[in-house]
């Protein structure tokens, strides 16, 4: 197996994981809004303190990722943006490095050719 296929199936795994949570509380909630959604994000000092920590490695991730991009040369990397806010960091992350790994193979090969 290649070590592509880790990132692949992280990405598979970070999408199920996060979006079994985000489907309880569409079950549980009588109001899922988006709103209320973001406001329980702010009912603990820990809860504040993870969105912190993810909102700084979403930010940085963003910064480098489309700097990775236009260097490599990466297709269709712009898809990245709307999957990390639509689904979860935790997919799209490993997902773009499946795509990166998958250019740099394909770089690779054509320097051997």
């Amino acid at each position: 197996m290649k070590f592509k296929h880790l990132y692949l199936l992280l990405a598979i795994l970070g999408l199920a994981y996060t979006w079994y949570f985000n489907i309880q509380f569409y079950l549980t909630e009588d109001n899922t809004s988006i709103l209320n959604f973001l406001s329980q994000t702010k009912t603990t000092f820990p809860a504040q303190s993870i969105v912190a920590d993810i909102t700084v490695v979403v930010i940085t991730f963003l910064v480098w990722m489309i700097y990775e991009s236009h260097k490599l040369k990466i297709k269709y990397w712009w898809i990245i943006l709307p999957l990390t806010f639509l689904t979860a960091i935790a997919f799209s992350f490993p997902l773009f490095l499946y795509m990166r790994a998958n250019r740099l193979e394909k770089i690779e090969l054509e320097t051997i050719d």
